[in-house]
């Protein structure tokens, strides 16, 4: 206790502890630089796919063509995906980005936090989680036939009850963050 009139002295690690701790946001950047190289390498494998698809074109049939392009949808839509992580993520934990005046700034980033982010993310997850379950939907129609497919009854039935979870999750973190919020006119 300080009987001189001045304020109690603070410890020096005391005053740097709230510093290194908020600092310690910027080690999520390499996992954003991370991201952005997946990124990257979707877009190889979607131009790969592209290609092969243009290319085989003539030889393919409707299921096999349904098939490859179902699979480059399932790529753009994990692309989608890490759009939101890397850009949602980076601006709700780490900094801003300060494109409030960009003409291409998505829509939705002006109201990006936590919760939003959660939502589009499950979403996200629901929609790829679709295009699997429709594609499986498409080659178990083979279960047990000549052309053969790697599906099981048991592996499509599991895929679907995944699926459903998918979708409860997302309905359950939608009821929680609506729980969570004040009623509309009545802010604490």
């Amino acid at each position: 206790m300080s009987h001189s009139g001045e304020p109690p002295r603070v410890p020096v690690a005391v005053k740097l502890l709230p510093t290194i701790i908020f600092s310690s946001r910027w080690l999520q950047l390499p996992l954003y630089l991370g991201l952005i190289v997946a990124q990257c390498v979707y877009v190889f494998l979607f131009l790969k796919e592209l290609w092969h698809l243009v290319t085989h074109a003539t030889e393919f049939g409707e299921q096999q063509i349904m098939l490859v392009v179902l699979g480059l949808i399932d790529v753009v839509m994990i692309s989608n995906l890490l759009i939101m992580v890397i850009v949602g993520g980076y601006e709700t934990f780490v900094s801003r980005l300060g494109l409030q005046d960009h003409p291409d700034q998505p829509e939705w980033l002006s109201h990006v936090n936590a919760s939003v982010l959660k939502i589009k993310l499950a979403m996200a997850i629901i929609g790829i989680s679709s295009i699997h379950l429709l594609r499986t939907f498409i080659e178990a129609g083979n279960i047990g036939s000549a052309t053969a497919t790697s599906y099981t009854a048991t592996g499509v039935i599991l895929q679907t009850a995944i699926h459903t979870v998918f979708i409860l999750s997302a309905i359950g973190i939608a009821w929680v963050d609506r729980m969570t919020m004040p009623p509309v006119g009545k802010a604490h």
